[in-house]
């Protein structure tokens, strides 16, 4: 079989794969108690790049031989990986917090709009981020096509090395979210106590 269209299977599989655990699981949603739990952000950029990473080294290695992943390959996966970490401890420290209203518990409006807006709608720096991630997820997937078809014999050229700049702009971005994130659910403002007990006086000479 031809490998790009070997490529394209095995994609189309495992985007198949995380669909269904989707659906069946939540695999892609935040943490929440409503019933149409909305996508974290967070959990679909670590799903987009394993897919990517995964599908390279599957075609690679069924039809040209076993590669070494680059160190830049990996930087790419442990940033999605620490923004979800992040993420997931963001949540869970909000959600143990009983002065803290969730946004998350919202209902979901659809994967783009769950993973581009924050408490107040679309946010601008979910927006860059998201935009990167798929700018250069497109970029890695497409050079690993045209290097398929130019095969020279170096299997470990195939998987295209990231520069460093690129991968401090992916860092920099995640680690943008992750920051603004750890702001995005409030504690829900209270009464004092002395001002309630006042209203509460105040009510009961005026009924006296």
């Amino acid at each position: 079989m031809d490998s790009q269209i070997f490529f394209w299977a095995v994609f189309v599989v495992l985007l198949f794969f995380v669909v269904y655990f989707d659906i069946r699981y939540s695999m892609l949603r935040d943490m929440s108690t409503a019933g149409k739990k909305p996508y974290s952000f967070g959990r679909v950029q670590l799903a987009w790049w394993s897919v990517i990473v995964l599908t390279s080294f599957i075609t690679i290695m069924a039809t040209k031989g076993v590669p070494t992943f680059d160190t830049s390959t990996l930087i790419l996966l442990g940033i999605s990986a620490a923004t979800t970490a992040t993420a997931r401890v963001i949540d869970v420290s909000d959600k143990l917090n009983p002065k803290i209203s969730m946004s998350q518990d919202q209902e979901g409006q659809g994967l783009l709009l769950d993973i581009l807006s924050d408490e107040n709608g679309v946010s601008v720096h979910r927006f860059q981020t998201v935009v990167f991630n798929l700018a250069f997820g497109i970029w890695f997937m497409f050079t690993v096509l045209h290097n398929l078809s130019a095969f020279a014999g170096d299997v470990n050229a195939i998987i295209p090395r990231m520069e460093e700049n690129n991968l401090i702009l992916l860092g920099l971005s995640s680690g943008t979210y992750a920051a603004l994130k750890a702001t995005e659910n409030k504690e829900s403002e209270s009464q004092p106590e002395s001002v309630a007990d006042e209203a509460v006086g105040a009510g009961t000479k005026a009924q006296g």
